[in-house]
């Protein structure tokens, strides 16, 4: 079964910042079966690695171009990845 989960770096950009972006994230990879990390980026933006089923990282990226309610996402910018990971956790501002 893990032949068949894939990892993508996403870069989320808009206001994604102060808006309970990455516990909501939390929350819904939670719900998705998705690990990884979600962490606020120095430039205002979030980046996340997200790794899971396909068709819930397709879901986890869907959801991330709308984020939480009082979010506004202009762009997210998506990256292919190999890494792997056994939880879903909120990292540190990098």
């Amino acid at each position: 079964m893990s032949d068949s989960k894939i990892t993508r770096r996403l870069s989320i950009h808009g206001r994604v910042q102060g808006v309970y972006f990455r516990g909501s994230m939390q929350e819904k990879a939670r719900q998705l079966g998705i690990n990884g990390w979600v962490r606020n980026r120095h430039d205002d933006s979030v980046e996340a690695m997200v790794n899971g089923e396909p068709e819930a990282v397709a879901q986890m990226i869907e959801w991330a171009w709308k984020g939480p309610t009082s979010a506004n996402v202009t762009d997210v910018q998506i990256e292919k990845s190999q890494e792997q990971f056994d939880k879903f956790e909120i990292r540190r501002t990098s």
